[in-house]
């Protein structure tokens, strides 16, 4: 163990020469800085240990049981989620971070639930009958007991996109109000110099396109569903978007009447209903000098919902700083507690969503980080914030609502740290970050594959949009630098091609459906590693004396420049 720790000890030693980052001890001889890692080295190695597989089987089998009812929000299960991680908190020393002293941060939900008709009409020189689930899936985009479309005009408006830095405009000033827009999946991906390429922005996500339809006036807004543009099939939008819809609560925001996904063989029928040719329509809409293209199409259409309203919480765990100036500041890990609870029944009859997966692993591993700070000789010198974070299934409910009412100003974040569907595979050779070359945690990404020997490498299914899909995008709008270990694709043992297959399997077979469950074939290995990844990353920053920073010119470097500032003029505690 000595030979080890003295290779991991110049290991440290060298990343930490590697970056900007300056810890507590740096700036003495060499021979200083070696004792100073050497005692480093052998204090997380001790912490380490506390991250095993039995410890993260055990909190996932409780939180994925059929007990917990698959956690959705407001429900019995979704309180018992909560009380377990609080149980699991306490025992680890932590004590409650939510607001006024709490463990839980409570925020309300307006649950919807629509009455779907079986078809939906559209009126051309032709009509065109869609079926519901088999065509369309459509919900409300209102929190009112109806919503309707009266007459409403379709318009293709091609990706629905407005992006000034990028001269694209797919609505050229067209008149939309009260119109139904038809539009692509995704943003432009053909050509490295529109927008990123193939790496998908959140332009491309569905929540940007039905709040792109609003600010235009439209009354509804239908996506033209692909499995490559979507990264996922059309099970999982059946799935996910059936039964009661969660939100929070409305704050006069322009919302559009119907959000609608149908498949592309549904929206061919429609667009050869208009007389035209679908082909020919994505064709025009690849283009900067696209304009909205009018269908001939009207469609009336009415929801008929069930509005409940619920409370559901954020669970937070704190570890205080032990430095004077820098505990004031704090380090967020973050995953989310929350499934799809019962739904519509599998093959065999299993209506649980379990979200073994997705996300009790996630869970999981921020329970065995926490155990593993718990047991550091001394406390990192900023604070640490355990957030297990509730409705992220719902659009990342509880990280918006957090970040919105954070308990530490946005500018005294220093990172977040999030956690979401862990590797089941086995140990893997590389590791992937989502967000890569976004900010200067990506030097601290680096020494921590660097300490555990793996390779680095960028969102591997860039096409996908993960960054923008989980809580680490609630933290990454208000400015805070944020980062996601991803799953490796390099199984250790296996064929190269392996890991990528049993991802996109678990995608096409288990991904928001029944049969996400704990299951004996799970290999912990890699899911330690990424925790152990996590726990460095989360304790060099904590020991940092600077902030971490985003790149110059990336997207969210204002908002982390205007947090400082505003921190900057807040009095001490």
């Amino acid at each position: 163990m000595a030979n080890v720790n003295l290779f991991r000890a110049h290991s440290l030693i060298a990343c930490l020469g590697a970056t900007t980052l300056v810890i507590a001890g740096c700036g003495r001889t060499q021979a200083d800085a070696e004792r100073e890692a050497v005692r480093i080295t052998a204090a997380l190695e001790t912490a380490e240990i506390q991250i095993t597989g039995d410890y993260l089987r055990d909190a996932v089998a409780t939180l994925a049981s059929d007990e917990f009812e698959g956690r959705a929000p407001g429900t019995a299960g979704d309180r018992r989620a909560r009380a377990f991680l609080v149980s699991r908190l306490e025992v680890l020393g932590f004590r409650p971070g939510g607001p006024g002293g709490q463990w839980e941060q409570p925020f309300d939900v307006v649950g919807v639930t629509p009455r779907v008709p079986a078809t939906w009409r559209f009126q051309g020189a032709t009509a065109v009958d869609l079926r519901a689930r088999d065509d369309f899936i459509a919900v409300s985009g209102v929190q009112a007991e109806s919503a309707s479309l009266d007459r409403s005009d379709v318009v293709f408006v091609g990706y629905g996109i407005e992006a000034p830095e990028y001269q694209w405009d797919d609505f050229k000033g067209a008149d939309l109000r009260g119109k139904v827009l038809l539009m692509l999946n995704n943003d432009p991906d053909w050509d490295p110099s529109l927008f990123e390429g193939v790496r998908r922005l959140y332009y491309g996500r569905w929540t940007y396109k039905y709040e792109s339809a609003a600010r235009h006036g439209a009354a509804g807004a239908i996506i033209i569903h692909t499995t490559p543009s979507a990264g996922y099939p059309w099970q999982v939008v059946q799935s996910s978007w059936s039964g009661e819809q969660f939100e929070l609560p409305a704050e006069g925001e322009k919302r559009v009447q119907v959000r609608a996904w149908t498949t592309e063989a549904a929206a061919r029928r429609l667009v050869a209903a208009s007389g035209k040719s679908l082909d020919d329509l994505v064709a025009a809409a690849r283009s900067r000098d696209f304009v909205p293209v009018p269908l001939g199409l009207r469609t009336s259409f009415t929801l008929r919902n069930t509005l409940t309203k619920a409370q559901t919480a954020n669970v937070a765990g704190l570890l205080e700083g032990r430095d004077p100036e820098l505990r004031r500041e704090v380090v967020i890990f973050s995953a989310h507690h929350d499934h799809l609870g019962i739904g519509e029944p599998d093959s065999d009859g299993d209506r649980i969503y379990n979200g073994a997966r997705d996300n009790a692993t996630g869970c999981a591993q921020l329970l065995g980080i926490a155990r593993a700070l718990s047991a550091l000789p001394e406390r990192p010198r900023r604070s640490i914030l355990m957030l297990f974070v509730a409705a992220e299934e719902q659009g990342l409910l509880g990280s918006q609502f957090y970040a919105r009412h954070p308990t530490f100003p946005a500018g005294r974040i220093a990172a977040n740290i999030n956690y979401d569907g862990a590797g089941i595979w086995g140990r893997t050779s590389d590791v992937t970050l989502l967000g890569l070359g976004k900010s200067s945690l990506d030097e601290v990404a680096r020494a921590a594959a660097a300490r555990q020997g793996l390779v680095l490498e960028g969102d591997q299914f860039p096409d996908r949009g993960f960054y923008y899909r989980s809580d680490q995008f609630s933290f990454a709008k208000i400015g805070v630098p944020a980062l996601k270990f991803g799953t490796g694709l390099h199984v250790v043992g296996k064929p190269e091609k392996w890991g990528r297959e049993q991802m996109e399997a678990w995608e096409a077979r288990q991904y928001h459906q029944p049969g996400d469950e704990l299951d004996p074939s799970w290999n912990f290995d890699g899911m330690i590693a990424e925790a152990q990844l996590g726990l460095f990353s989360g304790w060099w920053i904590a020991q940092a004396d600077p902030m971490p920073t985003w790149k110059a010119g990336d997207e969210f470097e204002a908002a982390r420049k205007a947090a400082l500032a505003a921190a900057r003029d807040l009095p001490s505690p």
